[in-house]
């Protein structure tokens, strides 16, 4: 009974499929041909992702290596043009030079400390450029150069040692730079130089690490240094498209043949 069952069954496909209409050789030809291109575009696509992963793996690599690095000396005037993110971010740099804390920045930060401000300060280096020294973070409640007046008061020449970051134009999301009214949401290099007359600047700032300033604050050493690294998911995606365009080839075969 139950091959019987079976038989019947097989029969009623078939006959199914019979009554079915069937596309013409030619519109078999045009889907096949589709198909056949989203296989190789989504094969192409998740090619491209794998390399993109190791691109990806190799720039950690390349910053992990250059924030455990012995210090080197900040770039000089006649290097800044040739700096570059891939090349120098989160590069160890030291800079020897004279606070002019009358030109402070600050830049509004969210952090693992809540909310408050970087204190970017002018260095003067011997040589007469300037570069801008992110000092650290001060809370909100903080942000008067007199809650901080121990490390404003300290005279002479200082050694700053920190990471190499390069400018963030333009502002935060949703939130632009305002140079006039002093209240900035980046640490826009150009943008901070013109707002406070600066001149011989670099064009990039050092982040400085967590050496402790007199009074405890600003408080350095907070730089985040996170890459986001999907490529290996995106790639899976792309050839499991890929294998599923392929079985839709496969499958316009079968039924050709049924």
């Amino acid at each position: 009974m139950a091959r019987r069952i079976v038989r019947v069954f097989g029969r009623a496909e078939r006959d199914t499929i019979g009554l079915m209409p069937q596309p013409s050789p030619r519109a078999r030809r045009l889907l096949t041909g589709f198909l056949l291109l989203l296989v190789t575009a989504f094969l192409a696509l998740g090619a491209w992702q794998v390399q993109r992963l190791f691109w990806k793996l190799d720039l950690i690599a390349r910053v992990d290596s250059r924030v455990n690095a012995d210090p080197v000396p900040t770039p000089a005037r006649a290097e800044w043009p040739e700096i570059t993110r891939e090349k120098d971010e989160y590069r160890r740099v030291t800079a020897t030079g004279l606070f002019q804390h009358d030109r402070t920045v600050l830049v509004q930060a969210v952090t693992e400390r809540g909310a408050g401000f970087w204190v970017l300060t002018p260095l003067r280096l011997p040589d007469e450029t300037i570069v801008l020294i992110n000092r650290g973070f001060v809370p909100a409640d903080r942000r008067e150069p007199a809650d901080r007046i121990a490390s404003e008061l300290a005279a002479g020449p200082v050694a700053v040692t920190g990471l190499l970051r390069l400018s963030e134009p333009g502002g935060a999301f949703l939130r632009a730079n305002d140079p006039a009214g002093d209240r900035w949401f980046s640490r826009d290099v150009a943008a901070i130089t013109a707002a406070k007359g600066l001149t011989d600047v670099a064009p990039y700032f050092i982040d400085a690490d967590a050496t402790a300033n007199p009074g405890g604050l600003p408080v350095g050493g907070m730089t985040v240094i996170a890459f986001r690294n999907s490529h290996l998911v995106y790639a899976l995606t792309w050839f499991a498209l890929a294998a599923m365009s392929a079985a839709a080839v496969w499958a316009v075969h079968r039924r050709k043949l049924v």
